[in-house]
């Protein structure tokens, strides 16, 4: 037996919980849980102001040929986690905002190449300031240094969680 932090006591190893969980990983499930509730809402949020029509999960799509430029729709979709079917759906309803356009792939005429519009690099990068703005304000009692750290260790995820 031990106690936790709380002087609750439990069988098993220290930092485990009585089902076995380590303590980190059951805090940090909890702690994700909550930031990405957050995130998602905040996408909802940012996709309207890019367009008023566009769907949250859109966004992402934007974001992505924003910083990477000219993608053929396989590769986002893979990027993205979504099939053929619903990436195809998603850049339909871009193109018909105008947000994106496609263009033939000069290295395979079969397939199309896709990338923002000049309206969709305007509305994007608009939005993308305004949230910029709003970490460093949010995050301006933080220390560089902590800030540098934690993309570090969420860029680590993300790599991790890759499929």
């Amino acid at each position: 037996m031990h106690e936790d932090a709380n002087g609750a006591e439990h069988r098993g190893e220290p930092g485990t919980s009585p089902s076995g969980v380590d303590q980190e990983f059951l805090a940090l499930e909890r702690e994700l849980t909550v930031f990405l509730r957050r995130a998602r809402a905040s996408q909802g949020e940012m996709a309207r102001e890019v367009h008023p029509d566009l769907e949250s999960a859109a966004y992402g799509l934007l974001v992505r040929l924003d910083e990477c430029g000219r993608q053929r729709a396989t590769e986002l979709a893979a990027y993205i986690g979504v099939g053929k079917a619903t990436m195809s759906r998603q850049l339909r309803a871009l193109e018909e905002l105008g947000l994106v356009a496609r263009e033939p792939d000069p290295a395979d005429g079969r397939a199309w190449l896709v990338h923002l519009t000049e309206e969709g690099h305007r509305r994007v990068g608009s939005v993308r300031d305004a949230r910029r703005a709003r970490y460093v304000s949010k995050l301006a009692h933080w220390n560089r240094r902590e800030v540098a750290e934690l993309a570090r260790l969420l860029n680590q995820l993300n790599r991790g969680m890759e499929k």
